[in-house]
């Protein structure tokens, strides 16, 4: 395995390390493969000092044509370094290889090209015109400015989409940022900012990448007064902490947050072929995505059709090593995962649902968790309300339309889901009734740069991705001037 130079910090445009490090595993083996930086307090608080400086005393923020051209140059070193960097994730993430084509490198690196290609011809000020409130002619101008410094707080389970669809708007936006990776998969993100500071014009300070293994080192990134947003991926209760944190200095709040996404066959679609391509999807990457459908609602009458093609799928899938070319379903992340995964199965048994197949974490080195299809539970049960984040499978059954959607509303999540129907106009109908940020209709994907991605309800707070992510990290400025 040929992967990059040894894990750094970039700090204030130097590549550092740290007084101490932690290991990285392989989640396939439960080997270490190497070491990482422990960012100390010390270390956050030199990102946010060069962050803020950065921000308050350079031109970044105002010089659209330096961030189109450092952005350029950060992509095209993606581009040349994309077989080391997707080595490296594999080994790290877990991910399996098919992955890398979509949102594991090739997409978020396209995203990063496309949220430049927008910086270029986005309209930063707008002309209201003139008016007259209370009898003062007067002409008003609306400008789009940068939030400020950023912090960026991600997960493990698709690091480089998530990395970079923070950092990019934030970097064209003419925000900068202080990047917290999780511990788990701190390599993906040290890597981002090796390529920033050897490839890139980007100026000292604008990015930085700090990963402390602490939570209460990273929740300093929260709570420091300098920073003007904090934009976290990751689960709702540590969304809702995030929230807690950044409230005493009113900080702008980005969070994408857990999910538990129905997908919703009705009594005309092609049962088997929904029923089959719902268990694909919560398969792929071990269950570890956060828009993934993993409640299947199906027709009553249909019920045992579904379980048996959903499960004879799972089953022939398997769990496979993520650098073997046919995986699809790799190990979870950590012991830690695929311990709360186990909880979840034996949880089911108590609640009184029945492995269709699986059921079993994999006794074998590394992390691994059969892929499990559950019968026999409604949507009141624990394992249909709550996210597990691993190939856990639940199916349920529907009384037609407005039952679906009723159990599909009934989640404290609204992220994604899907609807498949023999007919587009039933199916858009249906989704219409949906309470989520993203729904695929008769196996639309939804998934590109240019399109929004967030969540309704305890799914989060703003959109991700498309115009609408990008202009998460602008303020707005009315501006008037006598006419």
């Amino acid at each position: 395995m040929s992967l990059p130079p040894p894990a750094q910090q970039l700090i204030d445009g130097k590549l550092v390390g740290a007084a101490a490090t932690y290991p990285i595993l392989n989640p396939a083996t439960g080997q270490e493969i190497g070491v990482a930086p422990d960012g100390t307090a010390a270390d956050v608080d030199a990102a946010i000092a060069a962050a803020r400086q950065a921000f308050d005393e350079t031109d970044w923020s105002t010089n659209t044509a330096l961030r189109v051209r450092c952005l350029r140059q950060l992509h095209a070193a993606l581009l040349d370094d994309a077989d080391a960097f997707k080595e490296l994730t594999t080994a790290e993430v877990g991910m399996p290889g098919f992955m890398m084509g979509a949102a594991g490198f090739d997409v978020p690196v396209d995203g990063l090209r496309w949220v430049t290609d927008l910086l270029e011809s986005y309209e930063f000020e707008t002309d209201l015109g003139v008016a007259e409130p209370m009898g003062m002619p007067s002409r008003r101008t609306v400008r789009r400015e940068p939030v400020g410094v950023v912090a960026a707080i991600t997960p493990w389970n698709v690091p480089t989409q998530i990395n970079l669809a923070k950092i990019g708007p934030a970097l064209a936006a003419g925000c900068t940022v202080a990047l917290k990776p999780a511990p788990d998969t701190p390599w993906v993100a040290c890597e981002l900012g090796r390529l920033v500071a050897e490839h890139t014009d980007i100026p000292a300070g604008v990015v930085n990448v700090v990963t402390p293994q602490a939570n209460e080192v990273a929740a300093l990134l929260a709570t420091d007064p300098r920073v003007d947003m904090v934009s976290f991926t990751g689960s709702t209760a540590t969304g809702r902490s995030i929230m807690a944190a950044a409230a005493p200095t009113l900080k702008k709040v980005f969070l994408e947050l857990g999910g538990k996404s129905a997908a919703i066959v009705l009594d005309d679609a092609d049962i088997a072929a929904a029923a089959g391509a719902t268990a694909f999807a919560a398969c792929i990457h071990a269950g570890q995505g956060c828009a993934l459908t993993t409640r299947l609602l199906v027709p009553r009458e249909r019920y045992d059709e579904a379980v048996q093609v959903a499960a004879a799928t799972m089953a022939s899938i398997g769990a496979k090593d993520p650098a073997d070319p046919g995986a699809i379903c790799g190990p979870v992340i950590s012991r830690a995962q695929r311990d709360r995964v186990e909880s979840y199965l034996r949880l089911a048994e108590e609640e009184g649902g029945t492995f269709a197949t699986g059921g079993r974490v994999i006794d074998r080195d590394g992390h691994w968790v059969e892929p499990t299809v559950i019968a026999g539970l409604d949507n009141s049960s624990l394992l249909a309300q709550e996210e597990i984040f691993g190939p856990v499978l639940v199916v349920i059954a529907h009384d037609g339309d407005d039952d679906a959607v009723r159990i599909a509303n009934d989640s404290p999540y609204g992220l994604s889901g899907s609807v498949e129907s023999g007919s587009l106009e039933r199916a858009r109908a249906v989704a219409a009734r949906i309470r989520t940020g993203t729904i695929a209709v008769n196996g639309g994907v939804w998934f590109s740069p240019d399109a929004p991605f967030g969540g309704y309800k305890q799914s989060g707070l703003g959109r991700e991705m498309g115009v609408a992510g990008f202009e998460e990290y602008l303020e707005t400025k009315t501006v008037a001037e006598p006419a």
